[in-house]
């Protein structure tokens, strides 16, 4: 890895706990984590860094929680708690710019936008939204849930994943009074429930997670002259093999800081897979699928070197890290389980 200090950022479920973000300190050369501090939060369901860095924003029962970031130690200070008008959020980002910040409401299918402070705090909320609709599974899919929020790379678009109606809305954003206007809708299979989306780093493909279909689906993205979005699918890869679970989903996807691979994890197979990715056409050839030695691996995140994975595992309370290896396809379990209590979103961050 590239010469510097790294933390790893947790968040968990709280319970009867009372830490739900836990810090820990990462070494880039063997890929261990160990035990640094943690931070009293209510159930923190996600978890995002600010693109300048400065900040760290958290998901809780009670809305929304910012704090500023210390460049030399990585440690957090609250700076306040906004609440969201709704259920708690499950998925939250920022734009580009850092002057808004999107949540994503899977169990009252909501997308609320809100601003943002230039001392990083959270001010209030600028737009509302709930999906409508029915969708096609009564026994998981009949009503909005929206699972993900994410701008387009340029800046200009708000793509919300509905894991409940089978599509993606793209939202126009209003970048002086952070109002969004319904631009598109990008229509994936049935049953596919889309989950996460995330976007090359030149802007010009996304990738989505398909929980049923277990598989990703590359889209190309551009926007013409008008400034209409266009997403045209142009690849779908399964991110299972044949001996995995029948009851597999695909869930969280990263894509390496070079761009040159995209990684899913699967739900119930307990598993990563891993694609390279050609920069040029966007498309990708998978590599392999080996499982995480946890159960749920619900987020995980790639060195920034590609050299090394971290799983969090919700369902078994830990941390499981690996050593990828290019040359054979195969990842090795390079240390202990680290214990973490049904962990949610992890983070590798490197500090200033």
């Amino acid at each position: 890895m590239s010469n510097g200090k790294y933390l790893v950022y947790g968040a968990g479920y709280t319970r009867n706990l009372r830490d739900g973000i836990r810090i820990f300190d990462f070494d880039p050369e063997t890929g261990h984590v160990s035990y640094k501090n943690s931070i009293e939060i209510t159930n923190p369901s996600y978890i995002t860094i600010s693109h300048n860095k400065k900040f760290l924003y958290s998901i809780t029962d009670d809305g929304i929680v910012s704090f500023r970031l210390n460049p030399e130690d990585g440690s957090l200070e609250k700076l306040n708690l906004v609440d969201i008008n709704g259920m708690r959020g499950c998925y939250i980002s920022t734009d580009y710019d850092d002057k808004f910040i999107f949540v994503a409401g899977y169990h009252d299918g909501k997308v609320t936008v809100l601003s943002l402070n230039d001392d990083g705090s959270v001010g209030s909320i600028t737009d509302e939204i709930y999906h409508k609709g029915a969708g096609s599974l009564v026994d998981r899919n009949f009503r909005p849930h929206v699972d993900c929020v994410r701008m387009t790379r340029d800046n200009k678009f708000l793509c919300a994943t509905d894991v409940g109606m089978d599509h993606i809305k793209v939202y126009r954003l209003d970048h002086n009074t952070g109002k969004l206007k319904l631009a598109d809708i990008v229509r994936c299979d049935l049953d596919a429930a889309p989950h996460h989306i995330k976007f090359s780093r030149d802007g010009k493909f996304a990738y989505v997670t398909n929980e049923l279909k277990c598989t990703i689906d590359v889209y190309s993205y551009s926007c013409d002259e008008e400034d209409q979005p266009s997403f045209e699918k142009i690849q779908s890869v399964l991110t299972i093999d044949h001996n995995s679970s029948e009851n597999a989903c695909a869930y969280a996807i990263q894509m390496s800081d070079d761009g040159e691979y995209v990684y899913c994890s699967n739900a119930g197979d307990d598993s990563i897979a891993a694609m390279k990715r050609d920069a040029n056409s966007g498309l990708l050839t998978p590599l392999f699928v080996l499982p995480i030695s946890g159960r749920f691996p619900k987020d995980f995140a790639i060195s920034d070197d590609n050299k090394f994975l971290l799983s969090m595992n919700n369902e078994s309370n830990t941390i499981s890290t690996f050593t990828i290896n290019y040359d054979n396809n195969t990842i090795a379990m390079n240390g202990p389980f680290t214990d973490f209590y049904a962990g949610n979103c992890l983070i590798i961050h490197k500090l200033a």
